[in-house]
């Protein structure tokens, strides 16, 4: 018998950003195993009105070592027999679908609708959004309902799913696995210069697009506290802002923190992020609201400290005071953990638990969890 078929379907290059990256981070886990891997993803992934970024588009070239094939038009539906034709085809053993937003919801579903003899596993990376809107009721559940299995990165997410599973479907979890392919750990010093920011300081690092319920403005008004003047901290920020950026520029002026926020406000480039991760302290995700997220994975990997609030599935995997903190999602929960952290000089305790730590999030153990909902091996 011929290697076992697998069709990942979601975001991948030309597309940038986490789901992307997970999706190709996977490609290469099920290659490593033995399986002939191709991605399907968009040649149309958002209309360019519904998107709130500058570009949806990667920079750079391919990657050479996987199959990408862009086919799938999210929003034409005789565009998805003919993707559900073409797997059907090629005689793929497993479909796994890449689920993160309702939107695609009706596309995913017409597609695993059409996959007789295939077996359509969710990899659901959300269920039900941060910032829900009237489709987040009427759509997730017809995709739900087009699955044979599920995996989740929380336990959490695992729960939304089950709300919506009606008919007790094969379901798991397991933890997002540490984003390993950003580069190496390089001293902070390399890192500072090649960002052009000043050594003498200490840098909070707040990574990621901005977004509402990201809870930035939580982390500048922590990060104002005076007991903190003393340790020359900085808030970093490094990310897009999908939301009008004046409003924290006015914050900062308003805490007079102008001369200790740090704003590099692009899409952080793949091959940039090593230097974030190696110029930071400690990692903060203050976020409202959450289920778990690939930037506690990019800060296990480079084995940094992480701050995390008690939303979602976000506390599950950052152990409190062992490799950072998890707090309430307010200010001054925030700033006593980032106080703590300075005035008792924690980042080498919390490194070493690191280190031990970051072993149980591997991408092995996650592909095992797909694996385990089916007979494929």
């Amino acid at each position: 018998m011929g290697k076992k078929k697998v069709v990942l379907i979601g975001p991948a290059y030309p597309y940038r950003g986490g789901i992307a990256a997970f999706n190709e981070r996977m490609a290469r886990e099920f290659l490593s195993m033995g399986y002939e891997v191709d991605v399907f993803t968009f040649t149309l992934q958002y209309p360019g009105f519904l998107f709130p970024g500058k570009t949806q588009y990667a920079e750079g070239p391919a990657p050479s070592d996987l199959n990408i094939v862009r086919c799938i038009n999210s929003t034409n539906p005789l565009n998805w027999r003919k993707v559900a034709r073409r797997i059907r085809k090629e005689h793929y053993d497993l479909a796994v679908f890449a689920y993160w937003m309702s939107f695609f919801a009706p596309c995913y579903s017409a597609i695993a609708r059409g996959l007789k003899g295939v077996k359509r596993i969710a990899l659901v990376h959300n269920m039900i959004p941060h910032e829900k809107s009237l489709l987040d009721k009427l759509l997730p559940p017809r995709f739900v309902k087009s699955m044979d299995g599920f995996v989740t990165l929380s336990k959490a997410v695992l729960d939304d799913v089950a709300k919506l599973d009606k008919c007790q479907k094969p379901k798991t979890w397991s933890p997002h696995p540490v984003y390993d392919q950003y580069g190496p750990i390089e001293p902070r010093e390399q890192a500072l210069e090649r960002l052009g920011l000043d050594p003498q300081y200490r840098y909070v690092l707040f990574f990621g697009l901005v977004r509402p319920y990201k809870g930035l403005d939580l982390l500048i008004e922590a990060a104002a506290n005076k007991r903190l003047q003393k340790y020359n901290v900085k808030v970093l920020v490094a990310g897009e802002f999908y939301e009008p950026k004046e409003q924290y520029i006015d914050e900062i002026a308003g805490l007079g923190m102008e001369d200790r926020v740090v704003i590099h406000d692009h899409f952080i480039p793949d091959e940039q992020v090593k230097d974030y991760f190696n110029a930071a302290d400690l990692v903060a995700q203050p976020y409202r609201s959450a289920t778990q997220s690939g930037v506690t994975q990019i800060a296990y990997h480079f084995e940094k400290p992480i701050l995390v609030t008690d939303v979602g599935g976000l506390g599950e995997i950052v152990p409190n005071d062992k490799v950072g903190y998890v707090v309430y999602p307010e200010m001054h929960s925030i700033a006593n953990a980032l106080v703590d952290f300075y005035e008792n000089d924690r980042f080498e305790e919390f490194r070493m638990n690191l280190l031990k730590e970051k072993e149980k999030f591997s991408w092995p153990k996650l592909v095992e969890a797909i694996l385990s909902l089916i007979e494929l091996r």
